[in-house]
């Protein structure tokens, strides 16, 4: 099937909320044509990233009904919270699930794709500075996010020959459904913010943003750029900043 430039397509896994979304409306509003995989509504097409066959008949119907999508944006993902002593198994093998394998899954089916016409494509992970960082109580999450880092770079060199591109982006803390109520813990968006270069949380289309540009770099692969406002910069040591807090206090 020849690809037609004028056509556009794109895929967001995830696309149903949150910082998928926000890369859906920042891709249609580029002239992109996005299709939104997601197993919650509103999507065009129904899929569990983590099941394989329906990663790959998704894929089927995108290329059928819409055309090849040279634009991949693996952003399906989940969060768990739960010491490494207290995490179950089956909480682990769902967050690798969902956050490494359905990440892989996705740009696999992609890639078989555009190989198999010989179109050139971009892809864009979304990771999360979880996957520099360690986390207490995230050591699921935080592994899957590295796990997934690691995977982009591999296919940048699998895949570079193909003329397809993979990098990532990696969130800070954003305003999502994930994040939940800020609130609920007194302090912890005040402090958060604090060691926050930019000086706020990110919203989703700061992200949508990062992914939107890397997308279009055509030098850029095997790359994880961090859109989190400066917030992985800050170190935990922090002496100057807890003489601050001390004279303010």
């Amino acid at each position: 099937m020849p690809v037609d430039p004028a056509q556009r397509v794109a895929v967001v896994s995830g696309g149903a909320s949150g910082i998928g979304a926000a890369v859906a409306r920042r891709l249609r509003a580029a002239g992109h044509q996005v299709v939104v995989l997601d197993r919650a509504e509103p999507c065009d097409v129904g899929c569990d990233v983590s099941d394989a066959d329906a990663v790959d008949a998704a894929m089927a119907t995108v290329v059928r009904d819409a055309g090849v999508p040279t634009r991949i944006v693996a952003s399906a993902g989940i969060g768990h919270s739960a010491t490494l002593l207290d995490l179950s198994v089956e909480d682990f093998r769902r967050v690798l699930d969902v956050n490494l394998l359905g990440g892989w899954l996705v740009l696999r089916a992609a890639a078989k794709v555009l190989i198999e016409v010989g179109a050139a494509g971009s892809m864009v992970a979304v990771s999360s500075i979880s996957g520099d960082i360690a986390d207490r109580a995230m050591g699921a999450y935080c592994a899957s996010k590295a796990a997934l880092d690691m995977l982009v770079r591999v296919a940048a060199v699998e895949w570079g020959r193909h003329r397809i591109r993979v990098n990532a982006v990696g969130p800070g803390v954003t305003r999502t459904p994930m994040l939940g109520d800020p609130g609920s813990l007194p302090g912890w968006e005040s402090g958060l913010t604090q060691r926050t270069a930019l000086g706020r949380l990110g919203e989703p289309d700061d992200v949508a943003d990062a992914v939107a540009g890397l997308l279009e770099l055509e030098w850029v692969t095997g790359q994880v750029l961090h859109a989190d406002g400066g917030l992985s910069l800050h170190s935990p040591i922090d002496a100057y900043g807890t003489a601050q807090r001390a004279r303010r206090g």
